[in-house]
């Protein structure tokens, strides 16, 4: 029978798939979209579960993450994991069959000056979902997907992909942590424990860090941080608290100026100061001269590299628990609301979106 009058290809993947698509500001939707086609050195990964990251959130709600504006439709999600169901014509990548994660950066080498070991900070870098270029790079918030099987991590067995769904914003987590240095027997603190302050918790324990103290403004993050491992929690407005904790190491990943103020204030003198937290663009009120007059050392700390190799281990082997992070699941016409859901941090942790 005719492939096109069956709407299906010869492999017998649909030709239109459903996608969920950020229009603009306020304009989310659930719609039959053209699937597209592999490349050489693509493969075609059926898509389990899509965990809601804080930046799909912005595209929702403002039209853009930071200083990336949506110009044109785009499918979102990055934290994306499934099966591969048409290799790679080229060879490249693991065959038909295996589970993936999805490392969902492409660097971009010649683009700028940066560190050769640190392709994050490739200029020219694309994500998946992302509007910061033009065209914007779509996502993986889609059934099937077409992706370069370089991004392409095969799971080891008895990974479930639920829990591999968590892959990338652990790596975020780990890669944070490791810009701390050796955190093993130093005292922690954590601002905002959304997914990646919950997932930096989970990390910092199974490094050695300890006493780890979790901030937040609700009582559902402080939860979670301390089931993967926080050993004391204070409410964002315990200013006197959190000063009080002197700690050795601090991760800011609330993403807003009053938390990044938090960790200054919260910070021991010579003490680290990683700032995960993506904060608006432009000039934040915050009392920098605490870094002078402590000597505070203050690391920006931007997606990741080869962490996610690391991570995939520790989550294969049990040695980081980040199940109690994972509140929600919601089937793909749901996504709306699952997006709703996901953008009430008083309730709610990471949010997965089923690929059915």
């Amino acid at each position: 029978m005719n492939a096109e009058l069956t709407g299906r290809d010869r492999q017998g993947l649909p030709e239109m798939v459903q996608a969920v698509v950020a229009h603009g500001a306020g304009d989310l939707r659930v719609e039959q979209v053209d699937r597209s086609l592999p490349g050489p050195g693509e493969a075609v990964v059926e898509i389990a579960y899509g965990g809601i990251c804080g930046s799909d959130l912005h595209y929702w709600l403002h039209g853009a993450a930071g200083t990336s504006v949506l110009r044109a439709p785009m499918i979102l999600g990055h934290e994306v994991v499934g099966t591969v169901v048409q290799s790679a014509a080229d060879g490249s990548g693991p065959p038909a069959g295996t589970a993936v994660a999805v490392h969902p950066a492409t660097p971009a080498p010649g683009s700028g000056k940066y560190p050769p070991e640190r392709p994050n900070l490739s200029p020219g870098c694309t994500y998946l979902g992302s509007a910061a270029q033009v065209p914007h790079t779509d996502g993986a918030f889609v059934r099937f997907a077409a992706l370069p099987s370089r991004m392409l991590r095969a799971l080891p067995d008895g990974l479930d992909l639920r829990r591999a769904a968590l892959v990338e914003p652990a790596s975020v987590a780990w890669h944070a942590v490791a810009r701390a240095g050796n955190v093993a027997g130093r005292s922690a603190l954590v601002i905002g424990c959304g997914p990646i302050g919950a997932l930096a918790v989970a990390v910092l324990k199974r490094a050695g860090a300890g006493p780890i103290t979790a901030v937040d403004m609700h009582a559902k993050p402080l939860e979670i941080a301390t089931a993967v491992g926080a050993d004391h929690t204070l409410h964002g407005s315990d200013a006197a608290g959190i000063a009080a904790v002197e700690a050795d190491v601090v991760i800011e990943s609330s993403g807003s100026h009053q938390g990044l103020a938090s960790a200054l204030n919260g910070a021991v003198r010579g003490g680290t100061v990683v700032m995960v937290g993506l904060l608006p663009a432009g000039p934040q009120p915050v009392p920098i001269a605490l870094a002078i007059t402590r000597e505070l050392e203050l690391r920006g700390s931007f997606r990741f590299n080869d962490e996610i190799e690391q991570v995939i281990a520790a989550l294969a082997d049990g040695s980081l628990a980040v199940d109690p992070v994972i509140t929600h699941e919601f089937d793909v016409p749901d996504a709306l609301h699952a997006f709703e859901v996901a953008r009430d941090a008083s309730t709610s942790g990471k949010v997965l979106l089923r690929f059915p």
